[in-house]
């Protein structure tokens, strides 16, 4: 029989209660407490903090505070990834991101969800589909990502746009729904 960690990773309906997932969300918001209230100066120690809680990293990233997550070591970030401040990435499934990676203020990225069906939703279940995020990504401010979409590489998301599908690489997108509205040249 699967643990609830395990349903929650293969995107099956899970308890997001269970005692283990639970220990394991307060772990992170215990680290994330850590990392918000360092001073911006302390570099070496906000980076140690972010090492400690997100899955993998590049040698060179920055996440601005406030940052939240969920569990953080579903969490895998590239090289020269930026995230200014007010990010929230809620990483029930993994959430990956590329190289040279930019987010403007207050990206929401989003892997959790929960059933149409009241009577379910109400039970206390909720699924997960991973994000993924491509190589030399520019995310505007107040972009939400919905769980289980790809945005290709050297995409642009207009401020304020709603992800809700996949995205392709080498185009401007924007808008809720967003949607392409024009190329990128290569």
């Amino acid at each position: 029989m699967k643990t609830e960690k395990e349903k929650m990773l293969d995107g099956e309906l899970y308890n997001a209660m269970d005692p283990v997932l639970y220990a394991e969300r307060i772990r992170a918001k215990e680290l994330l407490y850590d990392y918000n209230h360092t001073r911006p100066s302390e570099k070496e120690i906000r980076e140690r903090i972010l090492r400690e809680l997100l899955g993998s990293t590049g040698d060179n990233f920055l996440i601005e505070q406030p940052f939240n997550c969920d569990y953080g070591y579903n969490i895998r970030i590239g090289e020269n990834f930026y995230a200014n401040v007010g990010c929230t990435i809620l990483d029930v499934a993994p959430v990956t991101i590329g190289d040279n990676v930019m987010l403007a203020p207050n990206v929401n990225i989003y892997t959790a969800g929960h059933p149409l069906d009241a009577e379910i939703r109400n039970s206390g279940l909720e699924y997960a589909y991973p994000v993924n995020i491509g190589n030399n990504v520019w995310i505007g401010g107040n972009v939400t990502i919905v769980p289980g979409v790809t945005i290709g590489d050297n995409t642009v998301i207009g401020a304020g746009s709603v992800v809700t599908k996949d995205i392709p690489a080498n185009v401007v997108a924007v808008g809720n729904p967003c949607r392409v509205v024009r190329e990128i040249p290569k």
